[in-house]
């Protein structure tokens, strides 16, 4: 087959998922080909919350100052029963990945149009509105695709060295490559009632769930002065009971809502899914978002674990495209990705249960624990329990967690965020220590072939000079570091632990074997009764 391209990459679907592999690719230099169907942003809207590590990875593809209009400040969580019982609350504790939330409302629409903004500044991404991929075929060097231009019919063929699906839960692609969707449907019926907001009510920016066996509600504030709810259909009702506002203004008449708080502007009905592909590879092509899997709303992580694929999967097939990173490398996608989605399906699946009253006293407790346990440390910042790492995964271990992100100041006295000053790519942070000193010379190879850079992290109270650099001026960095007792920690791009000094900071090897849900260990191998995945 001819090796010539047409696109480096080509993204099946142009929701959020494949607007942030688009990004994610150019900012690699990779160039791409998106396919999407619509001619215009979905106008419903179905993600309600981003959170601070999708956030960060916004930061890193450089938008974050873009998008930041379309994000209000989420400051609690709470539970509560039809006759305003309190269940359970979270205040959001501040965040450590550099931002002013760990939580935030969204509008999808208005930030999903500013995402494709940002995208059509891109000379790298070529965007075909209008279009349905109907068929792709690879090779040893390449993927065919074909697709049809919706409005004449027409037919175009082009080539590229791989391809990302993100065309939703209904996946055409998924089918062509002969994966299976596997899990199950829940069957009732929800309706989602989109509204704009005429006024203020008290505790409006609270995310609350009315917790209730027959009519359980999500109730949540969104940006730019929508509100929505959703609320599910009793077994005798279908959506031919709702045909108009009318019918739907009954159900939100019920929780206190009245025509002088907001106007509905729209409402639709859908079922919750909780399903995996069997493979999220197969070849040349990859799946990424619903196109992957599916989860339930209540942990607020559909739309964001679309968003981490396209960046985890974007960062690394854009320096295999440049042969700065191996093939090989492509192989982590799924094994460091589908335990972290597994991880967040199940902690919806078991929200969810709390909503609609079905666990006992004692188990919801326990999952509220879970949910909730020791912000400013085990659930500050996320962690993966597979994939390309050296050492343990234990909860006490830094390997496999994301790095806080403070300000820092380099050593001219310009204050930046970590992320600002460190660049993307691969970096050993020293705890006031520079990294060279600990690192034995097969190691420093073994990194200084990954382009990796040197930085030694000081605190207030010292000398610190040079560009490889900075000081803690935040008091944040050197503390976490500290607490683990490493002095040295290797970083990935996306900003993950890859390897300590107390584990060996060998640079870790291949092969990665795919995680096992719940299962994890040193370098990628299962183990047992290691950290649950975040």
């Amino acid at each position: 087959m001819n090796g010539d391209y047409d696109a480096d990459v080509v993204v099946v679907g142009y929701g959020p998922t494949g607007v942030v592999a688009a990004l994610t690719l150019a900012g690699e230099g990779a160039t791409t080909i998106a396919f999407e169907r619509e001619q215009d942003v979905y106008q419903r809207a179905r993600a309600m919350t981003v959170n601070d590590w999708t956030v960060r990875i916004f930061q890193a593809l450089g938008i974050d100052r873009r998008v930041a209009p379309t994000l209000e400040p989420q400051r609690a969580s709470r539970w509560l029963t039809y006759d305003r019982t309190e269940i359970h609350r979270v205040e959001h504790p501040p965040s450590v990945m550099g931002g002013p939330s760990r939580f935030y409302n969204i509008y999808q629409p208005a930030l999903e149009k500013e995402l494709r903004a940002c995208a059509a500044e891109r000379p790298e991404i070529d965007v075909r509105f209008g279009y349905e991929v109907t068929d792709l075929e690879q090779d040893d060097e390449g993927v065919t695709i074909r697709a049809a231009d919706l409005a004449s019919g027409r037919a175009t063929t082009v080539r590229s060295r791989y391809v990302v699906a993100a065309d939703g839960g209904s996946s055409r692609t998924r089918s062509v490559i002969g994966a299976s969707l596997l899990g199950d449907t829940l069957d009732v019926t929800w309706v989602v009632i989109d509204c704009r907001v005429k006024r203020w009510w008290p505790d409006r920016d609270i995310l609350t769930f009315w917790s209730d066996q027959e009519r359980p509600v999500v109730d949540v504030a969104l940006s730019a002065g929508n509100h929505r709810w959703e609320i599910p259909l009793r077994p005798d009702e279908s959506p031919a009971d709702y045909p108009t506002s009318v019918e739907v203004w009954r159900l939100l008449h019920a929780i206190g809502v009245s025509e002088d708080d907001v106007e509905i502007h729209q409402h639709a009905f859908y079922r919750h899914h909780t399903r995996t592909a069997d493979t999220w590879r197969a070849g040349r092509v990859f799946l990424a978002g619903d196109a992957a899997h599916l989860m339930p709303p209540w942990a607020g992580a559909g739309m964001q674990s679309g968003v981490r694929d396209a960046y985890d999967l974007g960062w690394k097939m854009g320096r295999v495209l440049t042969g700065s990173l191996a093939p090989e490398w492509l192989d982590t996608y799924e094994a460091e990705r589908r335990p972290n989605v597994a991880y967040y399906t199940d902690l919806a699946v078991h929200l969810g249960r709390i909503i609609k009253q079905e666990l006992s006293p004692v188990e919801q407790a326990e999952l509220m624990r879970r949910a909730d346990r020791d912000p400013a440390g085990e659930l500050a910042t996320p962690r993966l329990a597979a994939g390309w790492f050296r050492g343990s995964f234990a909860r006490t271990s830094l390997v496999g967690r994301m790095v806080p992100q403070p300000m820092v100041t380099d050593t001219l006295g310009r204050r930046l965020l970590l992320d600002d000053f460190l660049g993307n790519g691969f970096v050993l942070l020293g705890a006031d220590v520079d990294p060279l000193e600990v690192l034995s010379p097969a190691e420093r190879e073994g990194w200084d072939r990954l382009g990796a850079r040197y930085v030694r992290v000081s605190p207030t109270a010292a000398y610190a000079s040079g560009p490889d650099a900075c000081v803690d001026t935040d008091r944040m960095l050197l503390p976490w570091l500290e607490g683990s007792s490493a002095r040295v920690v290797a970083v990935r791009p996306d900003r993950f632990v890859a390897a300590t000094d107390l584990e060996g900071l060998t640079v870790p090897q291949f092969p990665v074997p795919a995680a096992r849900e719940g299962q994890h260990g040193p370098e990628g191998t299962v183990s047992e009764g290691a950290a649950t995945p975040r």
